[in-house]
């Protein structure tokens, strides 16, 4: 039998205040995720700029994350509507003496359901992503983890002074059976007419039998021929070892692909004397 508005209990001031409460706990949950849905669409462009950086092409780009990132904005949305939706109901039946909830709220479970099957999508993801990483980074050896800028300078930091590395380098060069075939001091040549510069020395090596089917190919080469590697200290007391990039060399003198490994070596060769 249903009980008269009057005979009802009214509801006291502490219901509603709980009511309140409960509803900021799920605009804060509808909030959280939002914002992870924002990071998890951001970590596709985030693989895109690692793609760049260590020149590699990845299996999958931002689709997935993307995906993913809308589909937790949209349950962020969906989840703020529901409760505002369901405090307005709720003070309603307040008003109305109603203070009896029997029925089970479903809606912290089905979050709970769709968050964990969300993490174990993005789990699965993720590794995907990481076997991909590996498997064609691993198709190219030596690869300089240092984009490649507009004109073609690498400019990598080295671990060692500027004499130390110029002497690995030049060990790694004898190792090989590279030719050194000149080494510019330039800080050296400055401090003889009395200006002081920063430790600077430029390594000019190669090896004619790399670099001779190059200039046959494209005689514009021999301009950036002998390959060259410049090692320097700048103001703050760090080494750096700079050259020229065997993609940018390629393009800017039109070689054959199967030509340009005889180029490359002198990533590998900054790469080992930047250890």
């Amino acid at each position: 039998m249903t009980l008269p508005n009057e005979a009802r209990q009214k509801a006291a001031l502490g219901d509603y205040l709980a009511a309140e409460r409960t509803l900021l706990a799920w605009i804060r949950t509808g909030l959280a995720l939002m914002g992870f849905g924002f990071v998890v669409a951001r970590f596709g462009l985030f693989l895109q700029e690692f793609r760049l950086v260590q020149h590699t092409q990845l299996a999958h780009s931002s689709g997935p994350s993307l995906w993913f990132g809308t589909a937790l904005i949209s349950v962020g949305v969906i989840v703020n509507v529901f409760a505002g939706w369901h405090h307005i109901r709720l003070v309603r039946a307040l008003d109305r003496g109603e203070t009896e909830h029997a029925h089970l709220s479903l809606q912290p479970v089905a979050i709970a359901f769709f968050l964990a099957l969300v993490g174990l999508a993005m789990t699965v993801y993720l590794v995907s992503v990481r076997s991909s990483t590996r498997v064609q980074g691993g198709s190219s050896e030596d690869i300089s983890m240092t984009a490649v800028p507009a004109n073609g300078l690498i400019s990598i930091s080295s671990s060692h002074s500027v004499d130390q590395t110029v002497e690995k380098i030049k060990a790694i060069l004898q190792a090989n059976g590279v030719t050194l075939f000149d080494l510019i001091d330039h800080s050296g040549e400055a401090a003889k007419v009395g200006i002081v510069m920063p430790d600077t020395k430029l390594l000019i090596f190669g090896n004619p039998k790399g670099g001779t089917p190059l200039m046959l190919a494209s005689p514009s080469i021999a301009i950036d021929l002998p390959l060259k590697i410049l090692v320097a200290q700048d103001a703050r007391g760090d080494v750096w070892i700079s050259y020229n990039s065997s993609e940018y060399l390629e393009q800017r003198h039109g070689l054959p692909q199967d030509l340009a490994q005889n180029i490359a070596i002198v990533a590998t060769l900054a790469n080992k004397a930047a250890e």
